[in-house]
């Protein structure tokens, strides 16, 4: 088994300017701090671990290796988080089940691929470190020496052979030395922001690939999982509630039209002026039907999207509108939407503009669709009363898992007194 992903401290704001070289400095001066220990524990644990592999302590110096570098991960993730502002999630670990013994955890954590490459990163960190340590030190007291040299200077004992000024042929003396020490400065201190930047994003991008690079692959799974879950709820409530409109609606229509036929059947020889008005009460059924037949038969796939495609369905949809609706369609035709996708955005606007003539109270909505970077933006605002949420019903709790079906996401805001926003935001790619 797996334990989730628990309740991580969320990203800081990333900082800038100066504020960010600061915090880049300090996150790249404390990783050789904190890497030096980490590679002797492990690397010694391990080493400890495969010298005693024939016995039963050998195996576990090795998962307690893979422990003390999990929670050395577990340190570096928060580190970026807090430190540098940047996204660091935690994979989901195997485990043992609850209540195991020593030797099933110590087990468990070796057949973790993640437990191993927490280990690789205890050692391979150390190198990364080293050298953002070495980097952004060694830049740090240059800019700060050679700014401030003129100030200092005249505490340095007399040079018998010259300074660095002399040998370079820039002349000699103190304010030859100066000025040198301060051209130096000058370059390192600008430069500064952009080689402490290279090494901490050396150090910190290997441990994003060996410490979160699974995380999300797992979270990728874990969104194709939910939205083939949705996709299955969606279905079955689809169908489930297809089967009770033809139920409640066409069926009934034809079983009175078959009654009423069988009734005009009988009636021929018995009472032929009767007839034609039986038969007109069946044809009125007939007509009912086919209209009921293809109002729910749009429900599923409108013959429009399907023919001449989702902006003139939108528009055709907002024309049909109890409630008088604006429009801002701007459809990509170049490529082409996916057919999941089109019929994803229709639901999603024919469900949500249903709710405002329900339920909203409106006298205007406005129904916008665009494209917005890889997904499609479906927006329905209303100037109604507003207190809509999907727990209430009111088809959103369908809605969302419609939207989640198709690996979208559906946001719903509507604050007592309104408006009512409902956006839903559709990948143009399943991912």
């Amino acid at each position: 088994m797996t334990t989730p992903t628990n309740a991580e401290t969320p990203p800081t704001p990333r900082p800038a300017g100066v504020r960010r070289v600061l915090a880049e400095s300090g996150y790249a001066l404390s990783a050789f701090v904190l890497a030096l220990p980490a590679f002797v524990l492990v690397v010694v644990d391990l080493a400890l671990g495969v010298g005693l592999s024939i016995l039963v302590g050998g195996v576990l110096l090795l998962a307690l290796a893979t422990q003390v570098a999990r929670g050395l991960a577990r340190l570096e993730r928060y580190r970026q988080r807090v430190m540098l502002g940047r996204p660091a999630a935690t994979p989901a670990y195997h485990c043992a089940p609850e209540g195991s013994g020593i030797w099933r955890r110590g087990m468990t954590a070796l057949r973790d691929p993640q437990s191993w490459l927490d280990v690789v990163w205890c050692v391979v960190g150390l190198v990364t470190a080293t050298l953002a340590f070495a980097v952004t030190l060694l830049w740090w007291a240059v800019a700060l020496g050679g700014l401030t040299y003129w100030a200092w200077q005249v505490f340095l004992p007399a040079q018998d052979n010259g300074g660095l000024a002399e040998l370079l042929g820039l002349g000699d003396g103190r304010l030859a030395e100066s000025l040198l020490n301060l051209a130096i400065g000058a370059f390192a201190a600008l430069t500064l922001p952009y080689a402490v930047r290279l090494v901490t994003l050396l150090h910190a991008g290997t441990a994003r690939v060996l410490l979160s690079s699974r995380a999300d692959l797992q979270a990728e799974v874990r969104r194709a999982s939910d939205g083939r879950a949705a996709a299955r709820d969606a279905e079955a409530a689809s169908l489930r509630r297809l089967e009770r409109d033809i139920h409640d609606g066409p069926q009934q229509r034809l079983v009175r039209l078959s009654m009423d036929l069988g009734r005009a059947r009988r009636q021929v020889d018995r009472d032929p002026d009767a007839v034609a008005a039986t038969i007109d009460g069946a044809l009125e059924q007939a007509r009912e039907t086919v209209e009921e037949l293809r109002r729910l038969s749009r429900g599923i796939a409108p013959p429009l999207l399907v023919d001449r495609g989702l902006q003139v369905a939108l528009e055709d949809l907002a024309a049909r509108s109890v409630v008088p609706v604006t429009t801002a369609v701007q459809v990509p035709a170049h490529p082409a939407l996916s057919p999941h996708v089109e019929t994803t955005a229709y639901f999603v606007a024919s469900e949500a503009l249903t709710n405002v003539a329900k339920h909203s109270a409106a006298s205007g909505a406005r129904l916008e669709v665009r494209p917005e970077g890889s997904t499609l933006l479906v927006r329905v605002e209303d100037d109604g009363t507003g207190g809509a949420h999907p727990a209430k019903g009111l088809g959103l709790a369908g809605l969302a898992q419609r939207v989640a079906a198709a690996e979208g996401r559906l946001e719903v805001d509507s604050p007592l007194g309104g408006p009512t926003v409902v956006t839903a935001r559709i990948p143009l790619e399943a991912g």
